[in-house]
């Protein structure tokens, strides 16, 4: 009796700093429509600041605390509603999973970077004080204290959503902003009291937190992920539901580490209760609704021809050739790697880029064909083809499930399935085992296996032209068509009979399957694996540097392949910049989330200005040749006057690149002529 009484206590105080940092989420979700994915992180930087006042400068723990939760967190929030957040919630829901992406990796690496990696703790409040309850258990004051606050947040979110002014207001913005607006309301201080509010909430989590976990830059970030269970358990609107989902997940998760064995399958299930939670209620949520609205579609990238993405391909290995020709053995592995990740870029170009649907954890796709070439043994082009398979069908089991959600939650559902499978199979004797690795051969060809490092990562720069030319094919078919039609307007295509559901699930099998052979050529490259190489957070940094590069284009995968092997590289050889290169990178993603194209679309442009400063030089050096119906000069200048109509009639109504428009230059010159 007395050790369940004490895992009682033990599961209510965890579940009322869920439930705090859950009623955060609710509110900025309920005022803005945007999800705070970095929620943990912004709890976990006030952490920081709240020992830094506390304990490095001395201050009293009540005033930190004040200052903490008064006036840095609100300023925080403030900040970020005006600089990041604004206009948010009317955007696509894949930007707004992105921008808030990247400020957790923002908070992790302005934390890394301001408060270096050392031994750090805090005290609980009130660490003598305990009271004794019957059965000869005692709570700690800090303990009661946390109930006690999450009971009043409680308490004051409900009153202030539905019993004042200010909360009419908040319900009012996040329906019709320009109707309050009508009625005097302002919106954007409406969002902004919301964001700082829900900062702040972070913050207490945070800090009521830190005494149990540590002062950790990723164990209180990730901590808080588990609040989200509760927050999508209240439809992120409902805060009584809310605050019931956190103390029931609290109380299974306490209940569940008592109790289970501490070895075999079970030990692992209790590890990952939170997001079997989390997939449990997104699962069994009712079908989200689709916004209805205009019809808005996204320039993209340019689309090459088939003439000219074979001509590319072609320098592309030939580039590969010549690289791996003459760097060292350590450096090919580099160079394996980068096209490792640029093939899991692909995948996100055709899940993302093409389709408008994120997903948080697609290097643990990778992961699940790493596993699955390893332990069938078989070395050979099926084998890598069946790990794709293998890949594909855990991405259905992803999408299958919540074949009726969209969105944020199928975007959420792909972050629980990242955590079940770190912790559930890659960490256990059926995934890379004890040891966390496993050993990998090489990929055999007619019966001889690719001894040389060289040889092998050409090979693995073919499989990457050789997915970024179907990629482009079915772009250009009417299987692509149909992928931007629903990015842009799903509403719009249910009214025309497309049924969404099983193409989005074809969508993820498709993505999971690529990432998949990625990861089972990564297996052969490294010849050792393991669990530490597919961990889910990495999926986070993978996204961002998609974004950041260009989501919608094959060469924004090969640049943010690189990027993301060079990243490691510059954080070993420069230490003291390591975190500022995660701020970067996020800073980077927060302002190209709105542009899928990312950087790529820069250098596209600067290709096409070479073209044009190129042919004028060539025309005023060559003279000026009669043809049919008027000069070669002219009829190339009318071809331009054509391109650029098309391109600006694409930037007017919003086109999607249904013609390609060095075809259309090509094609205009050819008929003048």
């Amino acid at each position: 009796m007395g050790s369940f009484l004490a895992f009682t206590i033990f599961g209510l105080v965890t579940g009322s700093a869920y439930a705090i940092a859950a009623s955060g989420l609710v509110l900025t979700y309920a005022t803005t429509r945007v999800f705070n994915i970095a929620h943990g992180a912004l709890g976990m930087v006030l952490s920081f600041v709240f020992w830094d006042f506390s304990v490095r400068q001395g201050m009293p723990t009540l005033l930190a605390l004040v200052l903490v939760l008064g006036v840095v967190a609100p300023g925080i929030g403030l900040l970020i509603q005006r600089v990041v957040a604004r206009g948010l919630g009317d955007a696509p829901v894949s930007v707004s999973l992105v921008v808030t992406v990247a400020l957790l990796v923002l908070s992790i690496g302005a934390a890394t970077t301001i408060w270096p990696n050392e031994a750090r703790s805090i005290s609980p409040f009130f660490p003598e004080t305990s009271f004794e309850i019957f059965g000869g258990s005692y709570i700690t004051a800090h303990q009661v204290l946390t109930v006690v606050l999450s009971l009043l947040v409680a308490v004051l979110l409900y009153g202030l959503l539905n019993r004042t002014r200010i909360g009419t207001a908040m319900r009012a913005s996040v329906d019709n902003p320009e109707l309050l607006k009508l009625f005097g309301g302002n919106p954007e201080r409406v969002a902004g009291l919301a964001w700082a509010i829900g900062v702040s909430l972070a913050g207490l989590a945070g800090i009521l937190l830190v005494s149990t976990v540590g002062l950790d830059y990723y164990a209180l970030t990730l901590l808080v992920i588990n609040a989200y269970a509760a927050a999508m358990l209240g439809r992120l609107k409902n805060l009584p539901l809310t605050f019931v989902g956190a103390m029931t997940l609290g109380l299974v998760t306490s209940y569940a580490s008592g109790y289970l064995p501490t070895d075999g399958v079970l030990n692992q299930v209790r590890n990952v209760i939170p997001a079997l939670f989390l997939f449990a209620v997104i699962v069994l949520m009712p079908q989200a609704q689709l916004r209805i609205g205009q019809v808005k579609g996204i320039v993209s990238a340019p689309l090459p021809s088939p003439l000219k993405a074979g001509g590319w391909g072609g320098a592309t290995l030939l580039f590969v050739a010549m690289v791996v020709s003459v760097v060292s053995e350590a450096n090919l592995l580099l160079v394996g790697i980068a096209l490792t990740y640029a093939m899991v870029m692909l995948s996100l170009v055709l899940l993302t880029g093409y389709g408008g649907h994120v997903s948080l954890s697609q290097l643990t796709f990778a992961g699940v064909g790493a596993l699955a070439y390893i332990k069938m043994g078989n070395t050979g082009l099926t084998g890598i083809l069946i790990a794709g398979l293998v890949a594909a069908l855990s991405g259905v089991l992803v999408a299958l499930p919540s074949i009726r959600l969209t969105g944020l939650y199928l975007a959420l559902s792909t972050l629980a399935f990242g955590v079940i499978m770190d912790k559930l199979v890659f960490n256990a004797d059926i995934g890379f085992g004890s040891n966390g690795s496993l050993n990998a051969q090489r990929l055999t060809l007619l019966g001889t296996s690719i001894e040389s490092t060289r040889v092998y990562v050409w090979l693995m720069a073919v499989f990457f032209v050789g997915m970024a030319w179907l990629l482009l094919l079915a772009r250009r078919g009417r299987l692509g068509r149909m992928l931007i039609a629903l990015r842009d307007s799903q509403a719009a295509c249910g009214t025309l009979g497309l049924d969404a559901r099983w193409f989005r699930i074809g969508l993820f099998a498709v993505s999971a399957g690529m990432a998949g052979v990625a990861g089972a050529l990564y297996a052969g490259l490294r010849g050792t694996v393991g669990a530490n190489d597919f961990l889910y957070f990495q999926s986070l940094i993978l996204l961002l540097l998609a974004v950041v590069f260009g989501v919608t284009s094959m060469t924004g995968a090969a640049l943010g392949g690189t990027g993301l092997m060079l990243l490691p590289v510059l954080q070993s050889s420069y230490p003291a910049v390591g975190g500022l290169l995660f701020v970067v990178i996020a800073v980077g993603a927060i302002l190209l989330a709105r542009n899928p194209n990312g950087l790529s679309i820069y250098l596209f442009s600067l290709g096409r200005l070479a073209d044009r400063r190129l042919g004028d030089v060539v025309r005023q050096r060559l003279p000026e040749l009669p043809v049919p119906g008027g000069s070669l000069a002219g009829a190339r200048q009318h071809a331009r006057s054509e391109h650029q109509a098309n391109e600006d009639a694409e930037r007017s109504l919003g086109s999607v690149g249904l013609a390609d428009d060095e075809e259309l230059l090509e094609e205009g010159t050819r008929v003048a002529q």
